[in-house]
This record gives C-alpha cells, structure tokens and sequence, in this order.
C-alpha cells in the first residue's frame, strides 16, 4: 500500500464499511477502494449479534487486504454508542511568565486524564480550548506568553468489551498489526464543522439507522455528547406494527413519502412486494411516518436538557447521517417540531457530498491527520 494511503473501518449501526484512501487536491479523497457489508448492527451499548458483527468486519477487511497489498494499519471508527465523553479541568501555574511549549500542553493533558475503570479504556483526548492568565480562551496556546495554563479537555474512552471483540475480529489477518480507535463523534466535528462554528459552539446530530448521537461541540473537544438507540429504522418497525405490514414493504413506504407535500385524502400510496400489492391512502402513510419522527425529536429534546453548560437556544442544530434523506420532508419536520433551525451538513467532497458519507470521510481525514504513533495499539497487547 502506497505510503501516504490508510486504511479505515466505518461501524455504522447497519452497514459497515473498509475504505483505503489518500488526500487529493483541494483538501478532497482519492478512494482506492471501498468494500461494505450489512450486519445485526448495536443497540443500548451492545452489539446485536458478535458473530454477525464479526462475519461483517472479516469480510470487509479481507475484500480489502486482497485488492491492496501492505495493509499493517486500520483506523477503526468507534461508534457514540461505545465511547464515553468525560470532560476535565485543569490549571497549571510557572514561576513566572514563559512562552508555552508543546510539552506543557502534553503535561496538563496527562494530569487532566481521569481514571479508567475495568469497563472502559481512553482511546484519545482533546482540548475544548485553553485559558492564558489574562484570561483569553485559545484553542492553541503554544507561543503565547503566560504565568499559567488552564486547559479544558475531552477523554474519550471505549468500552473494553468492544475493544475486545473488535480486536479479535482482527486477529485472523497476520499482516494487520496495529488498530487504531477513534471516536467517530469527534472525527465528525471536527471535518464537518468549521473551526469558526466550532469556537461558538455548535450543535451536531447524527442520524442513523439504529443508533444515532447528539453531541455539543466546543474547539477541538466536545462538551457533551449522548447516543441514543434510535433512528430511522425504528420508524420503518413502528410502520410495519401499525400497517401490519412486512418490514421491506415499510421502507419502500418511506422512500415514496414526501412529508411537505399535501395530496388529496383519495390519494393511495402502493408497493408491489413478493406478489403482493399493499395500497394505503398517502395521508395514512405520512401520519404514521411523522408519529415515529415525533420520537425521535423527544429523545434529542431530552438530549438538549440534558446538557446545561452553555444556552444553546439561539444555535442552529447541524444533522447528518444516513438517516437524513431517506424520507424526504425529514429535516423540515424536525425543524418544526423542535422549533429550531436545522440544516444538513454533509462532506463538501464531489460525488460524496451527501450525509451518509459523512461518517467514513470523516474517519478518513482523522486517519490522515493522524501523525501520532503513541496512539496506536498493537492488536495484540492487553488493553
């Protein structure tokens, strides 16, 4: 594999996905391949199925070492559902002003980590901003001069159990030595939002399938951040149960659904499925399809109340995910039911601008970011 290629691994709530790629032009991705598989997914801080789940990340990752050979390296996205987000606060004084270097930032760092427990490990930190003795908030500190440095930070830790599963997923390919995590909820703030929407903090929801996240983001870190086990696959089990409908004839619902249009009540929606032809009035259908939407706009409602270290009602609440376009009218129903503003966010990458890649191009740019060796775990060595 060429040198500055890495490989990644994307585990989305039902799908999971190999990508090797490189930077382009322009800040965008050459992709040299791309491989994906459905699996049980995870629900509730659990994976559904460990052998579905395995089968899946095998496959993949054989599909990939295959088409590329000299693959040592996976960057592995851990799923919200899998990290907890543990914020610190910490201040260091000098004996008297000096320039900032890289080793006092690294040195706060270290005394700002909180203690692992049996249940889970720190995967990677990062630092929200930093506060001089003037009291300017800076997000990068190094080559300013101060008598002492605050640093408020974000650990990021992953439960063992996954690790562990994960890791012996991985034991069947010899030539794969090194995992190394990341927390997809951090790698999507930072490559989706600005570094500008980022320092006033902003609001960004992934929508998935299974599983989705809720997480506040300040500079580098993030201040809060929740997953919840719901997204649009529920709405699909909520219409099969109430249409007494099978569960494929649900989604084709779905995608027909447009939830700003107003037919006529005579209007009828149909899917042909196995033979079978299922007719419904349209108005019955989007009823049924805003009631699910309707839950999940109560979970990121309680999300919201559930953090209050900064008032957050006049933001604007960023949504991305797979989630985002199955239904069409989906963003504006949120928007109303929550009285707030939503607006996608998707890569701007062409032929990828779309939110359902945000999660693996996201991924792609941390992996390439990632100039860190200390970071990467030997499959092998006991976490």
């Amino acid at each position: 594999m060429r040198k500055n290629s890495v490989a990644v691994l994307d585990i989305r709530s039902s799908e999971i996905t190999a990508v090797v790629g490189e930077r382009g032009v322009n800040n965008t991705f050459i992709i040299k391949s791309k491989y994906s598989c459905d699996y049980d997914g995870y629900a509730e801080g659990e994976l559904l199925d460990i052998d579905s789940f395995t089968e899946a990340v095998r496959d993949v990752v054989k599909s990939t070492v295959s088409a590329l050979s000299g693959i040592k390296t996976f960057y592995v996205g851990v799923p919200g559902e899998f990290i907890k987000v543990i914020n610190t606060d910490k201040v260091m004084s000098f004996n008297s002003a000096k320039k900032i270097s890289h080793n006092d930032c690294a040195y706060l760092a270290e005394l700002s980590a909180p203690y692992e427990s049996d249940e889970y490990k720190t995967i990677r930190h990062s630092c929200l901003y930093y506060v001089l003795s003037d009291k300017r908030k800076i997000i990068y500190p190094v080559g300013e001069t101060s008598d002492s440095l605050e640093g408020k930070f974000c650990f990021y830790q992953c439960k063992n159990d996954f690790i562990d599963i994960l890791l012996e997923a991985f034991k069947k390919f010899d030539g794969i030595s090194n995992i190394n995590l990341i927390p997809m909820v951090q790698a999507e703030a930072i490559y989706l939002l600005e570094p500008e929407k980022r320092d006033e903090y902003a609001v960004l929801v992934d929508l998935g399938y299974i599983s989705s996240s809720y997480s506040v983001v300040c500079g580098n870190g993030l201040a809060f951040s929740e997953s919840f086990s719901v997204g649009v696959g529920h709405i699909a089990v909520y219409l099969m149960a109430e249409l007494e409908i099978p569960f494929e004839v649900a989604l084709s619902f779905m995608t027909k659904i447009n939830l700003n249009s107003k037919e006529r009540l005579s209007t009828l929606e149909e899917v042909v499925y196995e033979g079978n032809v299922y007719s419904f009035p349209t108005v019955t259908v989007r009823d049924k399809i805003r009631e699910g939407l309707d839950g999940i706009c109560e979970t990121l409602e309680e999300c919201r109340q559930s953090y209050t270290g900064k008032n957050l009602d006049g933001k604007p609440i960023y949504i991305t995910g797979e989630g985002v376009k199955v239904v069409r009218g989906t963003v504006e129903h949120i928007s109303n039911r929550l009285v707030k503003n939503v607006e996608v966010i998707a890569p701007k990458v062409p032929y990828y601008d779309k939110p359902q890649f945000s999660s693996v191009l996201s991924l792609l740019n941390m992996a390439l970011k990632d100039a860190k060796p200390a970071s990467i775990f030997n499959k092998f060595k006991s976490f």
